[in-house]
């Protein structure tokens, strides 16, 4: 067999219905057209030999260097969905198709993958996906049908039409893993997509009409939606654990070639695989798709005399493509309550019916995960049914707990996590039903926060407690505009609807302010000295901030914020807040270095006024002995009743939306992928990644001289065992 090595490690001496026989055959130099009776040998023999990583390496080695002449993996993906079209036919039978359809996705996917990662560059050309201009093709494919356009809407349309059930489920585990390694060459190119970026399997899937596109999106979700409510119920069970078994032994008799290949080599997978790792495979694939963008040279720059270069050309050059499966979770609808057919609304995209209450509930149960936090931020900023969904569901905390936990976990998360949780946050803030409606669910108890018990507290509450705390974190550690700026907007939504905010939400709404202040106010000084340095020559190891001006600027725009913050409490909500009251007149030093500031004056003569008010009343009173808490509470407590608001002046509210930024797809392509390499099983070689930095181990040239040491080891004590038989 050309380019196998002398030593029949493949077996090659053996009977020619072996495993050994047929993956060296399929790996080797030796040509079978696609015809053969070889491939149904091939993908219907029981396998039943584990082969250790550098062995599933040197095969793939091996075919990669003959493919250019034997076409193999092209061909095998033609069996793939010629399998996929007969077990479409009848999906409910656990057919002698669909068993090889198992064998023939898996054995592609792992040479494929090797292949991509492997490429010398992005010529995606040198996969040889096609067949040679030798071979004549069989007479159900035309000479200018692309293979890989042909097996992309065999997948897709498995995908879409067939439910998964005990028979099925092993085949949807390897089609969606097949689609993740398909997708994979997402990871040669840049973090910023171009013209010349070529992925075409995944453009092959974004060509597919509107129906197929809607039914995949559909079962992705179904997928989702349909993972174990609980641990215990981890394994997917639609029959009986005997029978179950049972079908496993039957899948075992022509699907056993799983074993041959070690499992970890592209993705984890086992025969008990649960129902929550096609879970979590469907979101993976779903997210991959949804976020993928087509960039598109526009006509009249591609005549001019720009070079042909990635980086010659500017975003304003280009255009994006629709993308059909990001259009398809946009027109999701509630299958419970659908108003299409009554409005008549007519729609250009593909239209999916899903239970909503199925998806609300487990999104709820999955927000730890980011993935999870991702398709939620995909459905309430894009699909507006879903997002009025959860903004009129009595059970906000069901979504919102998890979300104030993870920012609670702020140290243990990624930014890019809490970026998103944050954008939800505030896109929920910006209806004020929302903001009503988390003031009046009390929570009986938050167990997961630590710094105080919390009892009785209002949903609302707690959300301004982690904002705030959020936002104390982010000054001391992470330092980000970004974060800042997005904790204050959801807070200054909120704030017009506060009702009964507890005294720890309250005190610690004045304590940040006091913290911007004290910030503020080092800045400054900073700004002062500087100037007065100006005229000197500073030493060299005089360390003064760069940006200090910048920065300086940055926190009066927060503390005019916090002040925004605590006008609209008093505005428009001050006799349903005696605690804020409170907290403020404890710490009402606090804005008295501000009170003549040309930048804060007018935000505090209302926080002033309200002082004035409150502090009269308490001169008022007749008292013997100090005041205590309990009797200044009071007298607030019955002098917010008789409030009327005379001199307040009054601001206009601020309202903060959310906008996506005008290039989304730098942050979400890499970002989606990150999620998929580091918790799904799957690796691709660090050193063909492009689309993100990743870190290359150091000892590389070693590790790759011990192994090859280890192989040449195991070679020669085979070659003494054969030797010796």
């Amino acid at each position: 067999m050309g380019g196998l090595p002398s030593t029949p490690r493949w077996g090659g001496e053996g009977p020619p219905e072996t495993a050994e026989y047929l993956i060296g055959t399929f790996v080797g130099g030796k040509t079978f057209p696609v015809t053969s009776d070889y491939w149904h040998k091939l993908l219907e023999l029981p396998f039943d030999l584990h082969w250790p990583a550098n062995r599933v390496e040197q095969a793939c080695q091996t075919l990669a260097q003959n493919n250019r002449s034997t076409r193999h993996l092209a061909k095998i993906l033609i069996h793939l969905t010629w399998c996929l079209q007969e077990s479409l036919s009848n999906p409910d039978v656990l057919s002698v198709a669909s068993m090889k359809a198992v064998n023939a996705s898996y054995i592609s996917s792992v040479f494929l993958k090797y292949s991509i990662e492997n490429l010398n560059s992005q010529n995606l050309d040198d996969l040889y996906l096609s067949l040679d201009d030798s071979e004549t093709p069989p007479t159900n494919i035309r000479k200018d049908e692309s293979i890989i356009n042909m097996v992309m809407h065999a997948v897709l349309s498995y995908i879409g039409r067939v439910d998964v059930s005990p028979k099925t489920y092993l085949l949807h585990h390897e089609l969606l893993n097949f689609m993740l390694i398909a997708t994979s060459t997402q990871l040669l190119s840049g973090p910023s997509p171009g013209p010349n970026d070529a992925h075409p399997f995944i453009d092959a899937a974004m060509s597919q009409e509107h129906f197929l596109v809607g039914s995949v999106v559909h079962k992705l979700l179904l997928n989702y939606i349909s993972r174990p409510r609980s641990k215990n119920s981890a394994s997917y069970t639609l029959m009986s654990e005997e029978n179950q078994l049972g079908v496993l032994k039957r899948v075992g008799s022509a699907a056993a070639n799983i074993v041959l290949l070690p499992l970890s080599y592209f993705v984890n997978s086992s025969f008990e695989a649960s129902r929550s790792q096609l879970a979590d495979s469907s979101v993976n694939i779903l997210l991959i798709l949804i976020h993928y963008r087509k960039c598109i040279l526009v006509e009249s720059v591609k005549n001019s005399n720009v070079g042909v270069g990635s980086e010659s050309f500017l975003k304003e050059e280009t255009y994006f493509a629709e993308n059909p499966y990001y259009t398809a979770l946009e027109n999701v609808k509630n299958v419970e309550f659908d108003r299409v057919d009554i409005e008549g609304n007519a729609h250009s995209g593909p239209l999916v019916r899903l239970a909503f209450a199925s998806l609300y509930d487990t999104l709820g149960m999955c927000l730890t995960d980011e993935t999870a936090v991702l398709l939620l931020y995909a459905l309430v900023h894009g699909n507006s049914d879903f997002l009025e969904y959860v903004l009129v569901r009595t059970e906000i905390d069901t979504l919102l707990l998890p979300l104030l936990e993870t920012l609670y976990d702020t140290s243990r998360r990624t930014s890019n996590q809490i970026y998103m949780v944050l954008i939800i946050l505030l896109i929920l803030s910006q209806d004020a039903s929302f903001n009503a409606t988390i003031h009046k669910l009390i929570l009986p108890s938050v167990p997961w926060y630590q710094e105080r018990l919390l009892h009785q507290t209002s949903l609302g509450s707690l959300m301004v407690i982690i904002l705030i705390r959020t936002v104390k974190y982010n000054m001391s550690k992470m330092r980000d505009v970004y974060l800042h700026t997005n904790c204050l907007a959801a807070l200054a939504n909120m704030a017009p609807h506060v009702h009964r905010l507890t005294a720890y939400a309250s005190q610690s709404l004045v304590s940040l302010f006091e913290i911007l202040s004290r910030k503020y106010a080092k800045l400054a000084e900073l700004k002062n000295d500087k100037m007065q340095m100006s005229d000197s020559d500073p030493k060299d190891d005089d360390k003064l901030p760069e940006d200090t001006s910048a920065e300086l600027h940055i926190y009066t725009d927060f503390l005019r914020i916090v002040l925004e913050i605590l006008n609209a409490i008093l505005t428009y909500a001050l006799p349903r807040n005696p605690e804020v009251i409170y907290a403020i007149m404890h710490r009402q030093e606090v804005f008295q270095p501000f009170r003549n500031h040309p930048r804060f004056n007018e935000l505090l003569e209302n926080i002033f006024s309200v002082l004035d008010f409150f502090n009269s009343r308490m001169d008022a009173q007749k008292l013997d002995g100090e005041w205590s808490v309990e009797k200044v509470f009071q007298v607030i407590n019955v002098n917010c009743r008789s409030w009327r608001g005379d001199g307040m002046k009054m601001f206009t509210q601020l309202r903060f939306t959310y906008e996506q930024e005008s290039h989304p797809e730098e942050f979400f392509i890499p970002y989606v992928w990150q999620l998929v390499i580091s918790r799904s099983g799957f690796s691709f070689n660090p050193s063909s990644i492009n689309l993100f930095p990743i870190e290359l181990p150091v000892e590389v040239s070693n590790a790759m001289e011990e192994r090859n040491a280890d192989q040449n080891m195991q070679l020669n004590a085979k070659e003494a065992v054969e030797s010796s038989v």
